[in-house]
């Protein structure tokens, strides 16, 4: 996955064929919208950071499509963990956060997210790495699991979306 924005193939079947791209921010609120926030708007799809340089957006397009419907929709910026990050890191490695995941119902478990999550993973790695870090829904952890996250933590319920647990991964440098 490139990390300064090129698009590369994801799937070989032309049936679930895909491609992942670094996108603009503002191209993945409709969808984060709809799948992670539906009673906020799209206005409140805006995150902290968003305009910062090194943050990053990637989204996956059905390859007959590439410009058009959006099936899954991740970002990354830079951004301090909730938890004591020289535990986990020598002092001074920077920490990511991993933000607005989001998949459409009818595009998952066809590796669709998993591949949006290894393009933000490769853009940590490109950046220098560091710590990948997430508030993950519950119903989610699987996906993070099979890319090397850790849980940290306890689990907790947000009143407006649901049951979500911390979770993490170290990223070298590419």
């Amino acid at each position: 996955m490139p990390g300064a924005g090129g698009s590369q193939p994801s799937s070989k079947d032309p049936a679930t064929a895909f491609t992942v791209s670094r996108v603009p921010v503002e191209r993945t609120f409709a969808l984060r919208q709809a799948v992670l926030r539906p009673n906020q708007t799209l206005e409140q799809m805006v995150l902290p950071g968003d305009d910062d340089q090194a943050t990053a957006a990637f989204a996956a397009f059905a390859a007959i499509d590439p410009g058009g419907e959006v099936l899954s929709v991740a970002r990354v910026s830079l951004e301090a963990p909730p938890f004591p990050s020289q535990d986990l890191d020598p002092p001074g490695t920077p920490a990511w956060r991993l933000r607005g995941m989001a998949t459409r119902p009818e595009a998952r478990n066809q590796g669709i997210g998993s591949a949006v999550l290894q393009g933000c993973i490769a853009h940590v790695g490109s950046q220098g790495g560091g710590l990948l870090w997430c508030n993950a829904r519950v119903p989610a952890i699987g996906l993070y699991r099979r890319a090397g996250f850790t849980t940290y933590g306890d689990e907790w319920v947000d009143p407006d979306i649901g049951p979500h647990i911390v979770m993490w991964r170290t990223v070298g440098e590419t």
